[in-house]
């Protein structure tokens, strides 16, 4: 075992099926995919919270009555890299998308890749996105260049809402961050200043524009692929005046309310529109929640954030579970059983292969695709999702190995601020009776990394293999021979 381990190691501080026949013609069932910003594990009432959090969350903890809730759905622990996994069904260091940006350079995927809404544009599906990209701000980058028939949302981050009201902006030649309205073929509008003014109100316009765009393609008769990334919860935490005071319990729990309220007007419509059976409805998030302190003598409400990730430990930005699992109900009238739960892994990678299968889709055979098709699984026809495990990054750093209930740490630190430690010998944690993450039972189970670390040798190869895209790469963009 050691000189396996050793081996591994080494690697890594040197630097991854049949299903059902897809649905045909207009009995493709339209998508829609609701992408929360940091919200954590245990925000909804299905996970345990809603009233624990300061709100009900009645329309949400009825979805999940309706349809399949997974305990043990997984992400990439930082806003950019989780989108493009869900985007092109690959880790996101492949991508070139494994931090968030922090210059104001070119990022973003490049036009090589082949994103969901792409696969579902040519599977003949409408597809529109409304909310945050995080996946470029430059021309080609847009959603509109990368699949999208309409958008309607921000480029980048909900955190540049706050720029215009901070000291020595107006100097700084940042340029100031507009949402942006497009079509397929157009260059994006600039609409107005995402500023604080406009950061309550945003989560608003992007259900209705949602609805008005499922409606339009309803009455066509066409299926329809929506994304809708909401701002919330991101800092600053801001719910639409509609919904300030109502919870009694400050304004995280007025923001609880307005996601659940927003998403039980997503599901009426649906309903009103008479394409409920035939409608998948997913509600999910981009990573677990946020842990700050914000004060500014420029903000006239309070805005700090501590959300729940449930019983595990972190936040984003570290590679603890809090960090991985987030909420996730999928509903399908009639073909997804009602009321059901699993705790096996699934990753948000896995939807792209899912969604092909479905939609009569076509899965890239060119590149590493590293999401599994879970259509057999989410339909109950076998009780295991096929998905032993997956590596966690943080970043461009392999933190560690997630394998069934167990995880391996190569790295950890306890907050995106926070001090980063490595180790010379992995940390091994049983989560099922340790999910806090905190006692290392590397002794007496060193058997344990001989069964979860073929993975990583595997996925080591394979970014060997296949370089990944480097971070900013121009477009046009062909891979090395």
């Amino acid at each position: 075992m050691t000189r396996r381990l050793l081996l591994v190691l080494a690697m890594v501080s040197g630097c991854l099926a049949l299903g059902p026949q897809p649905a045909m013609g207009q009995d493709k069932p339209n998508i829609v995919l609701v992408f929360m910003d940091n919200f954590g594990w245990g925000e909804p009432g299905f996970n345990g919270g809603g009233v624990t959090r300061g709100a009900p969350t009645p329309r949400l903890d009825r979805l999940a009555d309706q349809g399949l809730r997974l305990t043990n759905f997984n992400v990439e622990v930082q806003c950019t890299p989780s989108r493009s996994a869900l985007m092109t069904g690959r880790y996101a260091i492949r991508s070139g998308n494994a931090t968030v940006p922090l210059g104001e350079g070119v990022y973003g995927l490049v036009q090589w890749e082949v994103t969901m809404a792409e696969m579902l544009s040519q599977a003949g599906y409408a597809t529109g996105m409304y909310g945050k990209w995080h996946l470029g701000r430059t021309d080609g980058r847009f959603p509109t260049d990368q699949g999208f028939d309409e958008w309607y949302g921000v480029p980048n981050s909900t955190d540049e809402s706050v720029y215009s009201s901070t000291p020595g902006f107006a100097e700084s030649g940042v340029p100031e961050t507009y949402v942006m309205d497009a079509r397929k073929g157009e260059t994006p509008t600039r609409v107005r200043p995402y500023n604080l003014d406009y950061r309550p109100l945003i989560d608003r316009d992007l259900t209705d524009r949602a609805i008005d765009f499922m409606r339009r393609q309803a009455e066509a008769g066409k299926p329809f692929f929506v994304y809708l990334p909401y701002t919330a919860t991101h800092f600053p935490t801001l719910p639409h005046p509609d919904f300030v005071g109502r919870s009694g319990n400050g304004l995280w729990a007025d923001l609880l309310m307005q996601i659940d309220s927003y998403t039980g007007e997503l599901l009426d419509a649906i309903e009103e529109m008479g394409v409920a059976e035939n409608t998948i409805f997913v509600f999910t998030a981009d990573n677990g929640p946020e842990s700050l302190d914000f004060e500014s003598t420029n903000m006239t409400v309070e805005t700090a954030v501590h959300g729940s990730a449930g019983p595990w430990r972190g936040t984003l930005f570290t590679g603890f579970e809090g960090a991985l699992r987030v909420p996730f109900v999928v509903r399908w009238p009639g073909r997804i059983a009602a009321g059901r739960s699993s705790d096996e892994i699934v990753h948000a990678m896995d939807l792209f292969p899912t969604f092909a299968t479905i939609a009569g889709g076509t899965v890239p055979d060119d590149r590493p695709i590293d999401g599994q098709d879970m259509t057999a699984f989410l339909l109950g026809q076998v009780e295991k999702s096929g998905r032993e495990g997956f590596i966690v990054y943080m970043g461009t750093e392999i933190f560690g190995v997630k394998w069934r209930n167990w995880k391996l740490h190569f790295k950890e630190q306890d907050a995106w601020s926070g001090v980063l430690r490595t180790y010379t010998m992995p940390r091994a944690y049983n989560l099922l009776t340790d999910p806090q993450e905190r006692d290392n039972v590397l002794f007496p189970n060193t058997w344990v990394p001989k069964a979860a670390l073929g993975q990583l040798e595997e996925h080591i190869a394979s970014l060997r293999a296949h370089p990944p895209i480097p971070a900013g790469a121009p477009d046009p963009y062909e891979p090395p021979n």
